[in-house]
């Protein structure tokens, strides 16, 4: 009997999105909570705590943007 759906490749292809979606929501989010807490701390005049925030706003954005980079990567290239 002929097989229709490659069951294994779909489940494969459901996994990677799934964990896909999680770590760019993740890292979004992360970016977004670096960057609020950078302008509040900044104007409480913390430098530490801005300094911090600066980098965890700036690695979120990076694995967004690495995300974005793969993505369009395995698209073009299969």
């Amino acid at each position: 009997m002929a097989t229709v759906v490659d069951w294994e490749a779909l489940l494969d292809a459901a996994v990677a999105s799934l964990v896909a979606a999680l770590v760019v929501t993740l890292a979004a989010s992360t970016a977004i909570y670096g960057a609020a807490t950078f302008a509040e701390a900044q104007r409480d005049e913390r430098y530490g705590v801005a300094a911090m925030a600066a980098v965890l706003a700036l690695v979120g954005s990076l694995v967004v943007a690495a995300s974005i980079a793969v993505g369009l990567y395995v698209m073009i290239n299969g």
